[in-house]
């Protein structure tokens, strides 16, 4: 059962019960997942309805949805700061629905390539202002377990993503997928709107001007800490994201699992309850770094035992399987994290803050992700080889702006200026 942290209740500060608060804030960071995920097993559907060349090229259903994701952040966030939580929310979920009903109706790929950069666009805004909320009302470590709970919710989703989108192809075409996106994001609205009170009053809104964003930005931008978390959680998030664009063809083309696809892709992402609730219960014991550093080299040495294996182009499904497993047990224990890690030193600017973090993160991953998936060759050699380099990157990113001093709690370390 879920417990409020000790030092702050949900329930005090937005007059919900703390279960439903993080069930709230999960539902609203999930859509993004669900746009993703439920998508998995139509892109073979898709491409041959859209007449795209070639298999990689389905790959790109998801990178525009990327893109317009990447590029809702930075309008959102700074909206959210000025206007208030709950105003940009509704039009993020207005405009992710309305997108969702042009790209059911799409008649070529550039129509479906417009529908998803615009889709990925309104779903930025529940992403960025989830976490602005969390923000508003927690900080540090209780900011990172609250995360822990959120994360535990949110993995469900791709757990059961793949299945619907599975069963819809069975008994409908691929464009009820679409429809499907559409009840969500009502759903979602209807939730907040009579659940979620306003978190951001008045008196700590700021001012929407070109000088007080650039301002914020240099503040982001030269904050060692949170600056150099978000780089690392871009290395880490193109891992996640070049998995999600080449697992289709992966378990279909080169393991042949046909229909048993979404069980498979499901079973590997529940992996990932199990690191939440481990965090959960760690992180206010033995703090955030201790936690994602070591999960970090825990990444690094699960990549080291593919590179010994010499990276086969096929290895038994079993074993490919169990270094995926591990290799998201760890990004479980990193990705909350290094996301509160970020967040904690500008909660005076958590709209704006939430919004540079997430563009960037979200930018990266696409990008690496893309890089990666367009390097499928009919084997899995390219992605075990791109999450090592990855987690290499994140590594050597983390001891830059730790200057070079793993796992040590934040009394220990030096100012961020």
């Amino acid at each position: 059962m879920l417990q409020a942290p000790a030092t702050d209740t949900a329930r005090a500060t937005t007059g919900l019960a703390f279960g439903e608060f993080v069930a709230l804030i999960a539902s609203m960071m999930a859509l993004t997942a669900l746009a993703v995920d439920i998508m998995l097993p139509a892109l073979g559907q898709i491409g041959v309805a859209l007449r795209l060349p070639e298999d990689n090229d389905r790959q790109l259903v998801i990178t525009f949805y990327l893109l317009g994701f990447a590029a809702g952040q930075p309008f959102f966030g700074p909206l959210s700061d000025r206007f208030g939580r709950r105003k940009p929310l509704y039009a993020g979920l207005l405009l992710f629905a309305v997108a969702s009903v042009i790209a059911a109706t799409a008649s070529s790929a550039s129509e479906m390539f417009a529908a998803r950069a615009l889709q990925g666009f309104g779903a930025a805004a529940p992403r960025i202002i989830a976490i602005a909320i969390v923000r508003d009302r927690f900080a540090g470590r209780g900011m990172a377990r609250v995360m822990s709970f959120v994360m535990m919710v949110f993995i469900v989703v791709p757990i059961i993503a793949p299945s619907i989108g599975q069963g819809l192809i069975q008994f409908a075409a691929w464009r009820w997928i679409f429809a499907a996106l559409v009840a969500a994001s009502f759903g979602t609205l209807l939730w907040a709107w009579l659940r979620m009170p306003e978190t951001l009053s008045a008196d700590r809104r700021v001012p929407l001007t070109i000088g007080r964003l650039r301002t914020a930005i240099r503040t982001i931008v030269t904050t060692r800490q949170t600056f150099g978390y978000a780089a690392a959680f871009g290395f880490v998030f193109g891992l996640l994201m070049a998995y999600i664009g080449s697992a289709e063809q992966i378990f279909i083309d080169v393991y042949q699992l046909g229909e048993a696809f979404p069980l498979v892709f499901g079973a590997i992402a529940s992996v990932m309850i199990l690191a939440s609730i481990t965090n959960a219960r760690l992180v206010e014991r033995v703090g955030m770094r201790r936690v994602s550093h070591l999960a970090l080299l825990g990444l690094i040495g699960v990549c080291g035992l593919m590179a010994l294996a010499g990276y086969p182009e096929k290895p038994p499904l079993l074993g490919f399987g169990l270094f995926i497993a591990a290799t998201f047990f760890c990004f479980g224990l990193m990705a909350p994290n290094f996301n509160a890690m970020a967040m904690e030193p500008v909660g005076h600017i958590a709209g704006t803050a939430s919004s540079f973090v997430g563009f960037y993160t979200t930018t990266a991953g696409a990008f690496f992700g893309y890089l990666i998936g367009q390097s499928f060759n009919g084997s899995v050699r390219p992605l075990a080889i791109g999450f090592t380099l990855l987690a290499v990157a994140a590594l050597i990113t983390v001891l830059i702006v730790e200057r070079g001093r793993l796992a040590q709690p934040q009394h220990a370390r030096p100012p961020d200026h």
